[in-house]
């Protein structure tokens, strides 16, 4: 009995899990900052390859600045070139891992970037507490570097 109770708890964590990130990239997708700051933690374990080309990517650590990433993003690049495929969407508990392809535009210099991702999330008690994303981070500082 006890396996079918934890088996049961193990499905509704990866359910929880699941529902999240989906609420993440729709959220992301319609821009919803305020939707993003609800679905993270007050403290997340942030990780992103930290350039100084690059004016969006910088350490955060607050739920509310992770989100603020989103906005700053938008604002150096151009809407319209922005792309990302999500090839696959793992989950396992409380973690699940995206992997793709994005590419874009930097609307300072006009130049593109490109490149395949790998997102990783942890989800505890139904808010984001890690996100750890690798790409194409030369591609990126390229295209923010003006000729």
């Amino acid at each position: 009995m006890a396996t079918k109770s934890a088996d049961r708890t193990a499905s509704s964590v990866t359910d929880t899990t699941r529902h999240v990130v989906q609420e993440f990239l729709a959220a992301r997708m319609a821009g919803d900052v305020e939707r993003l700051v609800a679905l993270f933690a007050d403290d997340v374990d942030w990780l992103l390859a930290e350039n100084p080309a690059v004016p969006w990517i910088r350490p955060r650590s607050a739920g509310a600045e992770c989100a603020a990433q989103f906005t700053e993003l938008a604002e150096h690049t151009v809407a319209e070139d922005a792309r990302a495929s999500v090839d696959t969407f793992l989950v396992d508990g409380t973690d699940a891992v995206l992997m793709g392809y994005l590419s874009g535009t930097v609307r300072a210099t006009g130049k593109s970037f490109e490149g395949p991702f790998a997102l990783r999330l942890t989800v505890e008690e139904g808010r984001i507490t890690r996100h750890h994303l690798y790409e194409n981070s030369v591609s990126i500082a390229e295209a923010c570097t003006p000729s």
